[in-house]
Formats: C-alpha cells, sequence, structure tokens
C-alpha cells in the first residue's frame, strides 16, 4: 500500500512562493566567501598569499618541508586564490547593492544611505 500525498492550497502557494532571502537580497543563495570586514579579508588574503609565494620561495632553501604551507595558505584564502577574491567583492559590496526581483526580471540596485 502505497502513502498518497495529498497537497493542500495552503502547501501549494508555500511551494510556488520564491524563498524571501531571495528577494530581500540580505544573503545571496550561493555560496558566500565575505568576511565580517574588509580588514579582515584583507589580512586573510595577505596571510594567505605570503604562505603561498613562501612555500615556493623557500623551496631551494628548505626542500620540500617548505611545502607545507601550501595547505596553511589555502585555508586562509578559504579555497584558492580566485574564492578570495571573490570573497573581497562580496565583502566591499555587501550592504551597498541590493537585488530585487519582481515578475521574473531582477534588478541589482545601489541602497540610498
Amino acid at each position: 500500500m502505497s502513502a498518497r500525498r495529498t497537497e493542500t492550497p495552503d502547501t501549494a502557494a508555500a511551494r510556488k512562493t520564491p524563498d524571501p532571502r531571495a528577494t530581500a537580497g540580505t544573503k545571496p543563495a550561493g555560496p558566500d566567501f565575505a568576511s565580517a570586514s574588509l580588514p579582515r579579508h584583507l589580512v586573510r588574503g595577505a596571510l594567505g598569499f605570503g604562505a603561498l609565494i613562501a612555500s615556493f620561495a623557500c623551496l631551494p632553501a628548505v626542500g620540500p618541508v617548505s611545502l607545507l604551507l601550501l595547505p596553511a595558505g589555502l585555508l586562509a584564502l578559504r579555497g584558492c586564490p580566485m574564492c578570495w577574491a571573490i570573497g573581497l567583492l562580496q565583502t566591499v559590496s555587501r550592504g551597498r547593492l541590493q537585488r530585487s526581483c519582481k515578475d521574473g526580471h531582477c534588478e541589482l540596485t545601489v541602497r540610498s544611505p
């Protein structure tokens, strides 16, 4: 015997209603790489890129042991350097840009101060 799911008008309306976060502009639906503040993000970038550069610069002097800095650099950047750059753009634009969607058409506007 199979369980039959009945859909009431309330559940059908809830299913068709878009996610309020997607239209309110509070949090993007995709991945978020932004930091809490711009200085914090820049420090993460300096540590991450510094560790990546140091791992290759110290290779002739220390040998393969210097490659242990690679995971530390990638951890500070939260993945790859492109992820850090995307996070920088998200950190700078957070609170300044607002996305609004009406009738299937979305716009990106600058919030008024």
